[in-house]
């Protein structure tokens, strides 16, 4: 029906003319009383009357079933049903059985127009007058047994059709929802590994011109070297920043104490690391997602060191820990210097707790009586004791 429902309202006119044409089929079934109020044998008087019950009956009908989905109170919708109902029990005594077929209608609007826990017993108290009012009326009888089951079929088909449109808007608010959730959760994730690739890359760059700067002109080829290391590390940050966009950034531990080792002893800080050869670090039964955050760690934490600590000396421990949750793979760094981040959590540490958070770890970070300690746990599975420096 073009994306209208029932219990929708119309946002459009192409959708109002689809939903008018949609309700007007139905309208079929009053040739009843139509071809009463033309060949009834009525006088003029009844039929003019007739008629205008007629219109307006179809009116109240119309304007129920199109208001649906405004966001009317129960007690409004329960008072247009109780309007209708009235229409057709007057109409009915009035003017015979032929007119009992407006019962239907008001069961089928009451079932499309209210939630299901007030339909279910609307739907049945309809029912239940039509079943007296044709009692009351000469010949209703033999009207009663062919609308009683269109009107109970008719209006518990609508409670189902509202719920069944109910549940399909849920469903794709919903989706919108999940996108947008995810959009959100990739453009953390790019602020994240931009924060921390940018940092590490620039700050290295920052200490090497400082560096070549110093050495020139006493010592130009020691300060070529330096210049050529700040092009390797500028390459590689262009490189980093293309598989973050892409998606595709995994730092490895091994990869980063090796980087670490490298920025700490250019900024002149004493490096106390574990080894960075693969074989010789064991890190076995280590998910990739918790390896990946550990890897981060170590790589802010080693920025902050180089960039805001002033220390002269870092050291870095990497073992395992047996919890009260279980196996985990602990990472710590801490240095002899003011602090990492200032008085508060910046970027670097906020990103950090929210990928450690994703892969199941924690994140502990602050000042000790000699320098600042930064401490990230990730869960493993059980293995060998994992080496470590200190």
């Amino acid at each position: 029906m073009s994306g209208i429902g029932i219990g929708q309202r119309p946002q459009n006119r192409r959708q109002k003319a689809v939903k008018l044409l949609w309700i007007g089929i139905w309208l079929a079934y009053l040739s009843a009383p139509v071809s009463d109020l033309l060949h009834g044998g009525h006088s003029d008087g009844v039929r003019v009357l007739g008629w205008i019950g007629l219109v307006a009956f179809v009116a109240w009908y119309f304007a129920l079933i199109f208001r649906t989905g405004r966001g009317e109170t129960n007690g409004v919708v329960l008072g247009s049903v109780a309007v209708l109902a009235t229409q057709s029990t007057v109409l009915s005594l009035t003017l015979g059985r032929e007119w009992l077929v407006l019962f239907v209608y008001v069961a089928i609007s009451s079932g499309a127009a209210l939630p299901f826990h007030l339909a279910r017993w609307t739907i049945p108290a309809v029912c239940a007058l039509l079943t007296g009012v044709a009692l009351a009326v000469p010949g209703g009888t033999s009207y009663l047994a062919g609308l009683l089951f269109p009107a109970l079929l008719g209006g518990f088909s609508m409670t189902g059709i509202r719920e069944l449109v109910r549940t399909s808007i849920e469903l794709r608010e919903a989706r919108t929802t999940v996108a947008q959730l995810a959009a959100n959760e990739e453009r953390l994730r790019l602020a994240r590994d931009l924060h921390d690739l940018l940092g590490h890359s620039l700050s290295l760059i920052t200490l090497k011109s400082e560096l070549a700067g110093r050495m020139l002109p006493a010592h130009p080829d020691k300060a070529a070297q330096q210049v050529a290391d700040i092009e390797h590390v500028s390459r590689q940050a262009l490189v980093d920043v293309r598989e973050a966009v892409s998606g595709y950034r995994r730092p490895r531990l091994s990869a980063e104490l090796a980087g670490a080792q490298v920025a700490l002893t250019t900024a002149g800080i004493t490096a106390d690391l574990p080894p960075a050869d693969p074989g010789l670090t064991d890190l076995a039964g280590i998910p990739e997602d918790s390896e990946t955050a550990l890897a981060w760690a170590l790589r802010e934490a080693v920025t902050n060191v180089v960039r805001h600590s002033g220390a002269h000396r870092c050291t870095v421990e990497l073992q395992r820990r047996q919890t009260l949750d279980g196996p985990v793979l602990e990472l710590r760094v801490e240095d002899d210097g003011s602090g990492g981040e200032g008085s508060g959590p910046g970027h670097g540490l906020t990103g950090l707790t929210e990928r450690l958070t994703k892969a199941g770890g924690t994140l502990e970070a602050g000042g000790t009586r000699h320098g600042f300690r930064l401490t990230a746990r990730v869960p493993v599975a059980p293995s060998a004791h994992i080496g470590s420096a200190t």
